[in-house]
């Protein structure tokens, strides 16, 4: 069977990413996409790579052009989808690829975005763990899924096992990010400029006010059973991303503190059982650690771990491509799971290298 599929925000990073991955895609048959202000354009002239879909101009984003598909992926800015989909029928697939439908408290929206607050839908990191299982189980026959932020998968998934087996301190969770700029879309901004990037790391969103920090927050609490206990459910964490001079990737060393009496390999284990059997999420042997570059391409995150037994953390080093299992590859790996398809199809672990 042949889905139809529309991309709105097709015209940028995580739009290009979606559509070279769906042009690959034996299900899925991409009709239509839009833009706002190359809208009018050739697609190939925005994105000259993706030389299968070169037959495709951008129209103009809205309700009227994007229904009538099978399933509508958004890449728009974040505030932006939230009106469109609210106007989309309520049996077509839509996967929102912004924030608009990913946080459940409608405060931590105000706090780090502002404006309308929108429900939030099916989460889309489908390997995190929960009380119950996984994400996973409430994407199969969703229509409404929110594709995750780049930085939330990488440190997500580097904590999530620890947290979820009450081996670490949930309160006391740090990670320190390398990202790259593409992350951030294709706006110009005077910090993307090649000129202020190369040969530089430059921290930005310091002080716990990245827009990340309450989503990976309320990841990590999908794993804690509360007690009612005072404490017992409570998560925190200090994230502090760096921009470095490469295009796309995220290297996130996260720690967290050990609770009394932990071994190194009671957190190894806690790690197999959660990821051993996930294609796209997998553990390094011991002693050894990701590369961005090993992910490039790929819809997979490299996760390796080892305890710091001088200070009792637990030290977590997660590696992925931003665009891919950051953005794109997890949009598309649960479009797959919501449709019946095999998890797998039309995505890839093999990166791109050198």
């Amino acid at each position: 069977m042949s889905y139809s599929v529309a991309v709105a925000g097709a015209s940028g990073y995580a739009g290009g990413e979606l559509l070279r991955l769906l042009a690959a895609h034996p299900e899925f048959e991409v009709r239509t996409v839009t833009a706002h202000t190359n809208a009018g354009q050739k697609l190939f002239e925005v994105h000259p790579h993706l030389r299968s879909l070169r037959h495709l101009t951008l129209a103009e984003t809205t309700p009227e052009t994007l229904a009538g598909h099978d399933v509508v992926f958004l890449a728009l800015p974040h505030g932006a989808s939230g009106v469109i989909t609210a106007s989309l029928p309520a049996d077509t697939l839509v996967v929102d690829c912004g924030a608009d439908h990913r946080l459940t408290n409608p405060a931590d929206w105000n706090a780090y975005y502002g404006g309308d607050y929108y429900e939030a839908w099916a989460y889309g990191i489908p390997e995190l763990p929960t009380t119950t299982g996984k994400i996973r189980d409430a994407l199969a026959g969703a229509t409404r899924i929110a594709a995750p932020g780049c930085n939330a998968s990488a440190v997500s998934l580097a904590l999530a096992p620890a947290v979820a087996a009450g081996l670490v301190e949930p309160t006391d969770l740090v990670s320190v990010l390398a990202v790259g700029p593409s992350g951030a879309g294709k706006s110009l901004k005077l910090n993307l400029l090649a000129s202020e990037l190369m040969g530089s790391a430059n921290p930005y969103a310091v002080g716990g006010s990245h827009r990340h920090t309450p989503e990976i927050v309320q990841n990590l609490k999908l794993g804690l059973v509360s007690t009612g206990s005072t404490g017992e459910g409570v998560v925190s964490i200090s994230m502090t991303p760096v921009l470095v001079p490469m295009a796309r990737g995220i290297l996130a060393t996260s720690t967290a503190k050990l609770k009394p009496g932990v071994t190194e390999e009671q957190i190894r284990k806690a790690y197999e059982q959660a990821y051993g059997n996930e294609p796209f999420v997998q553990v390094l042997p011991a002693g050894q650690f990701p590369r961005t570059a090993d992910t490039l391409g790929a819809n997979t995150c490299l996760i390796g771990l080892t305890v710091d037994k001088a200070v009792g953390r637990l030290v977590v080093v997660s590696a992925l491509d931003n665009l891919v299992k950051g953005t794109a590859g997890a949009a598309v790996q649960c479009a797959n799971i919501a449709l019946g398809i095999p998890e797998q199809t039309g995505l890839t672990v093999d990166g791109v290298a050198p």
